[in-house]
């Protein structure tokens, strides 16, 4: 058995580069360019053969040791529905949309997410001993909380006075950014993913995130990401066209 040391690195390969199928990058930044965020719908219907492929896209979004700890929530229910809106103030971008789904962070299901993954493991019997003492082990001490989360408040700071140590997560709140990270990156396939079968979308903060969750019957330690919305936009459905800062305010080289 190969030991795993809790933080232990691998030299670069001296490998050549695997071949990978060519890809048409600008097909991928026309998808980019044009989405926008969409605050007024046209009443066209999103197909469910593109909300599945969507789905299926959102899913195969990078998260963080793979544990997958979302859920997505496609509100049909004519009821919910309104009930949602309202709780989203009303806004057009919620009220307009043909299609509402809420992105849910779920920091609680890193347990059982850890265990599937270990079980699909033993099913493919092929993955290298590394990965199995990772979900064995690392992901055990990183996210396990409750009486444990005391001992790494203690332990990591003193570690990392000699060595550079990971300082997150330690307790529920850190748990929550934690599970909220991989969720949005989740979200941001399904926005792209929704402009490449033809769609717009609309993400949202702004809402009464309590109401929602009691909406959908989630559990406590459930948390509400953000709402997206889905359609086919109108002309008054973009507010302008689109600004961003200089690049040289957000990207720095060190």
């Amino acid at each position: 058995m190969v030991k795993v040391k809790m933080f232990s690195s691998v030299q670069p390969s001296q490998e050549p580069a695997m071949e990978m199928p060519p890809l048409d990058a600008r097909a991928f930044y026309d998808v980019v360019d044009s989405r926008r965020s969409t605050r007024i719908y046209a009443k066209d219907c999103v197909a469910d053969e593109a909300i599945d492929r969507v789905v299926d896209a959102a899913q195969k979004a990078p998260n963080s040791s793979n544990l997958q700890c979302w859920e997505i929530y496609r509100v049909a229910s004519t009821d919910k529905k309104k009930k949602l809106v309202e709780a989203c103030l009303g806004q057009p971008a919620a009220s307009t949309a043909p299609e509402l789904f809420v992105f849910v962070a779920r920091p609680d299901l890193w347990r059982r997410n850890n265990t599937w993954t270990l079980k699909e493991f033993d099913r493919r019997g092929n993955m290298p001993e590394r990965a199995y003492q990772y979900f064995n082990k690392i992901t055990r001490i990183a996210y396990t909380q409750g009486v444990f989360a005391w001992v790494k408040r203690v332990w990591l700071p003193l570690r990392g006075l000699l060595k550079a140590t990971p300082r997150e997560p330690i307790g529920w709140a850190d748990m929550r950014v934690w599970a909220h990270k991989s969720t949005a990156l989740s979200a941001a396939h399904f926005m792209l993913a929704m402009r490449a079968e033809g769609y717009d979308t609309c993400p949202m903060e702004g809402m009464d995130s309590k109401r929602v969750k009691k909406i959908l019957e989630l559990p406590s330690r459930a948390e509400v990401c953000m709402v997206i919305s889905a359609g086919k936009r109108t002309a008054k459905g973009i507010y302008g066209s689109r600004f961003r800062f200089e690049r040289d305010t957000f990207y720095h080289v060190r």
